[in-house]
């Protein structure tokens, strides 16, 4: 009656592209989490995570996995190897007890780490022209090492 819109075309609109996922405080997962947008853990988690997008853990979250992303922020617990495409940040009072793959890495004076540090090419853009791609796996393989005692 007010608009000329069909409930079909409302609800297509209405679904978001990038959407961001949050596991709250007090919620606990075992199992791995895939996505596809940002994840932000606040809760506690008992596995993998692989994300495509950015990957946050909260000042309260804990994860005992493997954490993959584009880039990452951490200021909670992680236990596990941590594999970021471009930055990858420990902020202040963070764990982190494992090592780290990533192209760039920020961490603050009062973050805590145990592990190696592997500083990998940032992934070039694909030419379309081109076959064949390397993985990211390939990248994190042929990166120089830094360990940080």
């Amino acid at each position: 009656m007010f608009n000329n819109k069909t409930k079909s075309e409302t609800t297509e609109s209405a679904v978001p592209t990038g959407s961001a996922s949050l596991i709250g405080s007090g919620t606990s997962l075992k199992g791995d989490i895939t996505s596809s947008g940002d994840l932000r853990i606040d809760g506690t988690l008992v596995g993998n995570i692989m994300c495509s997008s950015k990957v946050i853990i909260g000042a309260n979250g804990v994860v005992e996995g493997d954490v993959s992303g584009q880039t990452a922020d951490i200021m909670g617990k992680v236990t596990g190897t941590i594999k970021v495409k471009e930055l990858l940040q420990l902020k202040s009072n963070c764990q982190v007890n494992g090592n780290l793959y990533s192209a760039k890495l920020q961490i603050e004076p009062a973050a805590s780490f145990n592990g190696q540090c592997h500083m990998i090419l940032e992934q070039p853009v694909a030419n379309p022209g081109k076959s064949g791609s390397s993985s990211v796996k390939d990248d994190y393989s042929k990166s120089p090492s830094l360990a940080i005692s």
